[in-house]
């Protein structure tokens, strides 16, 4: 039986090889941050627990006035969250990408929990020899982060860095453990199915969200909604204590909801890409028909633009109305997480959308046999790239939007903010790039094999 296992772990390895490169791609980065969260947090801890011991009272009270040790904590539960996040998404839609193939192994006789087995030590393959780099990685980042933190005036120069062996198991506990349970939850229910409806549901796909997934998608953003509100009648001060809530529960629902969300966005931004010829219209047709598909790689980067925004915007409004953006060392600090949060669901959209690339190479093969030029086909990944960054593009600054509004009316009267514009043209030129070089480099790299080959394989 664990023969078994290993061997379809080893097959599906070797067939789905990008995927599993994302998952190790994603795993290190999880890592990396959470193994760098954890040194800060125990170099910038109280004397109670050791992390200050030695130092001058003087330096001691910085560091508490500062809030240093709080904010490292709030940094590493963040990164743990967002490595959940993009393990989570990243795993699954690697585990999606073999249904055909368990459910032909289903159908010749292998067990549900043979099948399950498989997709955990594909887990731990890709995740183990991640996560003990990311350690490694993680100490050379809270060096620099130590350093930034010094010269922004968070830490006392006095504060040397302490490299910590206790990040090693938190790390690695983060990184496998999460990407283990969600490979065997993304395998779960189809492991459970019967052979031949996990064969038919493999070969047309999976209709509808589920008992739960809509649901809870609807509540969460009623629930963001009801907040918003809520928090518009609060003083500012906890308006902008409550507003990371708001977009958490916003970003959990459009999760939750993708398809159905994401399906009815891509109509309004693929309608006038429609006009700019064939390639054109067939990118708007393949995303508006495969919504499910696209939503995985659409919601990761809604939550780049939703953050990106929300917090810049924070920030420059606050600069614009009164002069001072706030404390230029809490500001950088707060900068530095949002581009760790960007990062995370940056690599979560690249992966999904590599992958999807991957999986359609038989298709874009099959464009070239029956007579499309490579150029053709190249734009045709390209303004799929378009759509789907468009998409984010629309659905991240609605949830900005809602995020700010009871923030910035309860500061300043006014719940628009205010954003140079190099910061949303920056957002947009950065959203469309990741698109861009995740869609088209796997598209190029099957557009060098010879058509006929790839269709045979």
């Amino acid at each position: 039986m664990i023969h078994m296992a290993t061997g379809l772990a080893k097959a599906a390895l070797r067939a789905h090889r990008p995927a599993f490169v994302g998952t190790a791609v994603a795993a290190l980065f999880a890592a990396t941050v959470v193994s760098a969260s954890t040194m800060m947090l125990g170099t910038t801890s109280t004397e109670r627990t050791g992390g200050t011991a030695g130092l001058s009272a003087s330096a001691r009270r910085q560091i508490t006035e500062n809030g240093v040790g709080d904010m490292a904590l709030v940094l590493l539960i963040g990164s743990i969250y967002m490595s959940i996040f993009v393990v989570v998404s990243t795993m699954g839609t690697a585990v999606a990408q073999q249904h055909r193939e368990l459910a032909m192994v289903r159908s010749i006789g292998a067990r549900p929990r043979q099948v399950r087995r498989a997709v955990a030590v594909q887990a731990l393959a890709a995740s183990v020899p991640a996560s003990l780099a990311g350690f490694v990685l993680g100490g050379l980042g809270a060096r620099w982060w130590h350093a930034g933190m010094i010269s922004h005036g968070l830490l006392p120069a006095e504060a040397t860095f302490r490299f910590s062996w206790l990040a090693l198991p938190v790390c690695v506990g983060v990184a496998v453990v999460t990407t283990t349970l969600a490979a065997l939850l993304s395998a779960l229910r189809f492991s459970l199915l019967r052979p031949a409806r996990a064969l038919s549901e493999a070969a047309t796909g999976r209709r509808g969200l589920g008992l739960l997934r809509a649901p809870l998608g609807v509540v969460a953003v009623a629930g963001a909604c009801v907040v918003s509100v809520l928090l518009s009648k609060q003083p500012a001060a906890e308006a902008g204590e409550g507003a990371f809530l708001v977009l958490i529960l916003f970003c959990v629902g459009a999760g939750l909801l993708g398809p159905r969300i994401v399906g009815p966005a891509a109509w309004l931004v693929s309608a006038p890409a429609g006009r700019f010829g064939p390639s054109a219209r067939l990118a708007m047709l393949n995303v508006r028909s495969q919504p499910r598909r696209f939503s995985a790689a659409v919601v990761p980067l809604v939550l780049v633009v939703g953050f990106g925004l929300t917090k810049i915007g924070m920030h420059t409004t606050a600069q614009h109305r009164t002069g001072s953006a706030g404390s230029p060392g809490e500001v950088w600090l707060d900068y530095v997480g949002t581009g760790l949060y960007a990062g995370f669901a940056a690599i979560a959209a690249a992966n999904t959308l590599a992958m999807i690339s991957f999986e359609r190479r038989r298709d874009v093969a099959l464009l070239r046999v029956v007579g499309s030029q490579r150029a053709q086909v190249r734009a045709m990944a390209a303004w799929e790239a378009v759509v789907v960054a468009g998409t984010a593009l629309l659905l991240g600054g609605a949830i900005a939007l809602g995020t700010l509004a009871p923030i910035l009316s309860t500061a300043f009267g006014s719940a628009l903010p205010y954003l140079p514009w190099p910061v949303p043209a920056g957002v947009a030129a950065g959203t469309l790039l990741l698109t861009l070089l995740a869609t088209g480099l796997p598209v190029r790299a099957v557009l060098r094999k010879r058509a006929i080959t790839v269709v045979g394989a």
